[in-house]
């Protein structure tokens, strides 16, 4: 090709010479072999356990892999089988720990001379669609919500998961577990999806995050029509059951979705045996009854709400104000719960103009107050702690919690479902999880620092997708990376902090 008006061109190279462009990635592949993770899928995974092909351990680390590396496809891993370099580390690192009869066992599992590291799109399709149970999909009604019930395979996913929440609790224990219950929509275009309340196909996962682990404890795959708060009493149960034995102290937050009844008495009236009162704090309905009762507050009872910037109160210009509200579905019960019910005004910062009272539509609740048009919402509790360390508890769900969703469908490969079969997608969102929770034990437990906060796509920039050479060196391997690279100082802390964590393994 001639060089033309641009001051470059292109030319393939004969031999890709052990080059890659995920030089970063290794230490990934490291955590999760002392995390005990391969180790771990073939243990609840059962799908491969012929003696030909592809491993559980293999097909879900590729995937694992695939999210890491920013693949949104199935067939993007297509793009990882070309990296040479990044193959010669996988082929090494699934040699990694294993005995000789092991080795000649992985080696036995091909007819041929192996020529992939990667399966191919077609075997990972396959694998997927283990996950579905077209039995199931007979038992849906038109215009129902409804919840598949998990085959074998996808239960133990959720235990896979949870598996690996306990490696990074023993390592980083916490004796309280705060756990932050929100759903969250992913538009597709599958021809199988179901519209959600906002119009539009989706799938709608409800997702229990804990927020001192950070780290996806449970997942529940949704249909985009089963409402957030569709038995979320039953998936939080799930949840609890899943935390580690070390665990003393449970807290619950959730946005108006939570606010079911069956769902806070079970935390305030102590029905969990292990971890008995469960302090909440919940997103409040907008009822009527709850609105008039807002509407009858005096004006000396609203308080302003400061938020703490650099040891400094600044005025947030929202008010708080506590009122007595006993909703109506518990007057019924003499000897009930009883809760604190907290409401939030904040004037709309754009005032309507005179003879226009229909021109805006809001998405929230507002109310008038005088002749100021404030956005109220509210906030039901069982906790005994001031209201404003209450708000600003309660609230730190909505900084976490949403930026985890965002993480999942925009850095991850959770926003792009692969297939119309439910099984086959609820099999990717989990292994998504998975991914999700590998990077955050990276941040957490190895890089740390200003790491912790930053976002899978800023890790990929700075430390994943750098580029290298791979050589044999003696009987390893040597990643060479380009001289002076400001990240290379932090692989090689990441390795040798790797190192410190076989000890606890």
């Amino acid at each position: 090709m001639n060089q033309g008006v641009l001051p470059y061109k292109y030319e393939e190279e004969k031999e890709s010479g052990g080059m890659t462009a995920f030089a970063g990635l290794p230490p990934y592949l490291h955590l999760a072999y002392v995390m005990g993770l391969g180790k771990s899928i073939e243990d609840h995974l059962k799908i491969r356990s012929g003696d030909q092909g592809y491993t559980d351990a293999e097909i879900v680390m590729a995937l694992v892999l695939l999210n890491l590396t920013a693949g949104e496809s199935v067939n993007d891993i297509r793009i990882l089988e070309g990296d040479d370099g990044l193959c010669r580390i996988l082929d090494r690192m699934k040699a990694q720990g294993k005995t000789r009869p092991e080795r000649r066992a992985l080696e036995r599992r091909w007819r041929k001379d192996r020529r992939r590291a990667f399966p191919s799109p077609t075997v990972i399709l396959r694998y997927l669609e283990a996950f579905h149970d077209r039995e199931q999909e007979k038992l849906r009604v038109p215009a129902t919500s409804f919840i598949p019930e998990p085959n074998e395979c996808l239960r133990a996913l959720t235990k896979l998961i949870a598996s690996f929440v306990a490696r990074v609790y023993s390592r980083d224990p916490k004796p309280e577990a705060t756990l932050d219950m929100d759903a969250t929509l992913v538009p597709t275009n599958k021809a199988e999806a179901l519209h959600c309340y906002k119009g539009f196909k989706a799938y709608q996962p409800l997702n229990t995050y804990w927020f001192e682990l950070d780290q996806v404890l449970h997942s529940e795959f949704r249909d985009g029509n089963v409402y957030a708060g569709f038995e979320q009493k039953r998936v939080f149960e799930e949840a609890l059951g899943l935390l580690p034995a070390g665990v003393k102290k449970v807290f619950l937050r959730s946005d108006t979705a939570g606010y079911q009844h069956d769902l806070m008495s079970y935390c305030a009236e102590a029905k969990n045996k292990r971890f008995g009162v469960i302090e909440f704090a919940i997103g409040a309905k907008m009822s009527d009854p709850f609105k008039y009762e807002i509407s009858l507050i005096e004006e000396p009872d609203w308080h302003r709400i400061y938020r703490k910037v650099d040891d400094e109160l600044v005025d947030t210009g929202q008010e708080y104000a506590e009122i007595c509200y006993v909703p109506s579905e518990l007057t019924k019960k003499k000897d009930g719960p009883s809760y604190r019910y907290i409401a939030i005004r904040e004037p709309l910062s754009q005032p309507d103009l005179p003879e226009m009272d229909l021109q805006q539509s809001f998405t929230f609740p507002t109310m008038d107050f005088g002749r100021t048009k404030y956005k109220v919402t509210g906030i039901v509790t069982n906790r005994d702690i001031a209201v404003d360390d209450l708000i600003w508890w309660y609230r730190q769900r909505c900084g976490k919690s949403e930026e985890v969703h965002s993480v999942m469908k925009e850095d991850l490969a959770g926003g792009r479902l692969p297939s119309g079969k439910f099984g086959a997608n609820a099999a990717w969102w989990q292994i998504m999880i998975l991914a999700l929770n590998l990077n955050s034990a990276m941040k957490h437990l190895v890089l740390g620092g200003n790491w912790v906060n930053k976002r899978l796509k800023a890790v990929r920039f700075w430390l994943i997708n750098l580029p290298g050479r791979v050589a044999k060196g003696g009987r390893g391997l040597i990643i060479r990376l380009i001289g002076g690279h400001p990240s290379n100082e932090t692989l090689i802390a990441a390795r040798e902090k790797m190192v410190s964590l076989y000890d606890t393994a």
